[in-house]
Order: C-alpha cells, then sequence, then structure tokens
C-alpha cells in the first residue's frame, strides 16, 4: 500500500492538479486542522472539494482526527501541541486506519498546505506512523518529483546535522531524535492561530 503527500502552498488549483494528475492521484485526504486560507482561498474547503469533483477526484476532510491542532488538552504540553500525545489518541489512531482503508480503494494524496514535507506535520507526525504501520510514503514534491519517505528522513537528519547512528545509537534511534527535534521546530502553538494553513 502506498499514501502520497503533497503541499498546496503557492500553487494555484490548476498547479496542484498538474501534480496530483501526474501521478493518479484519485483521492485527496485533506489534513488541515483548519482547511481555510485567507493567502489561497482556492484552497478553501467547499471550493476546493466542488473543484475536485469537478475533475474527477474523491476528496476526503481528515483534519480533525490527523491534524495538527487537538481540542484536546492532554495533548499539550505547556502551551505546546506533543505530538507524541496527539499520536496516541483514539482519534488519531482512527483517522490512521480510515486513511489506509481509502488507500485500498483510491490512490490517496494527503494535503495540508507546507510545500516542504519536512516542514509539515503530514511528514513528521502522519508520515512517520504510517511509515511504522508498514505504508509506503511518498511525498510529491513543488517540482513534481517524488521523494520516499525514507529520503525525506535522510535529508531531516542532514538538516538537523544528526548521523544516520553512531557509536551509542542505533539509527532508529538518530530518527526518533530527528522526528522529535523537527516536531518542536514545527508544533502548533494556540497563540499562532491564524487562518494560513
Amino acid at each position: 500500500m502506498t499514501i502520497y503527500t503533497v503541499g498546496h502552498s503557492t500553487n494555484t488549483f490548476e498547479q496542484l492538479l498538474s501534480l496530483l494528475k501526474r501521478h493518479e492521484i484519485t483521492a485527496v485526504a485533506d489534513v488541515r486542522s483548519q482547511p481555510y486560507s485567507r493567502l489561497n482561498p482556492q484552497f478553501n474547503k467547499k471550493p476546493f472539494k466542488a473543484a475536485l469533483k469537478n475533475c474527477g477526484l474523491s476528496y476526503v476532510f481528515l483534519g480533525d482526527q490527523l491534524g495538527a491542532r487537538s481540542p484536546d488538552p492532554n495533548c499539550y504540553v505547556n502551551g505546546k501541541i506533543r505530538y507524541e500525545l496527539l499520536a496516541k489518541t483514539a482519534s488519531f489512531q482512527s483517522g490512521l486506519e480510515r486513511l489506509q482503508m481509502g488507500a485500498t480503494k483510491f490512490r490517496v494524496a494527503m494535503m495540508c498546505a507546507e510545500k516542504e514535507p519536512l516542514a509539515c506535520h503530514r511528514t513528521i507526525l502522519v508520515s512517520r506512523h504510517l511509515h511504522d504501520r508498514g505504508v509506503e510514503v511518498r511525498h510529491i514534491l513543488g517540482t513534481g518529483d517524488i521523494e520516499d519517505h525514507e529520503f525525506a528522513i535522510g535529508r531531516l537528519l542532514k538538516l538537523l546535522h544528526l548521523p544516520d547512528e553512531d557509536m551509542f545509537r542505533t539509527r532508529a534511534e538518530m530518527v526518533a531524535q530527528a522526528y522529535a527535534m523537527q516536531a518542536e521546530r514545527i508544533a502548533y502553538t494556540p497563540d499562532e492561530m491564524t487562518l494560513t494553513a
């Protein structure tokens, strides 16, 4: 099973559609917590869903389960979302199952706002847990090229100046550290509330 990811930021609808068509995507799973954008209103939930339907693509909103912002106060520490807590919730796990079930019937791309996969929770949170479940995750880059999740994580290690492994830690431990560091950098804090996603 393969699930793709894509970011809409800085794209027109036509540019995003071109990326989706190029990779034969048949359904978009919107994982934005708030499916609205002041900067890109063409990606607001209602018109976006209608535009996809007109092009023969299905749309499902999963931001209430797989979004980076949770209404559950138990997912926050010192006012900041903690991905490791969010990932343990029944809602998040149910969202992963829905996504996997959808991928048995459709060629699915998870969509969020960020163009760069490493700057988005769709990679650092959702793709991580899909990958742990044995799902192949492939990121559609803004250029239209594909980046396998394993390659993206190798890129994250380099970005954070972490080795693949060292004398005292395995690669899995280094990757876990990289996920934690990047989550700390990008995780949502409620006073950042904007509609730019």
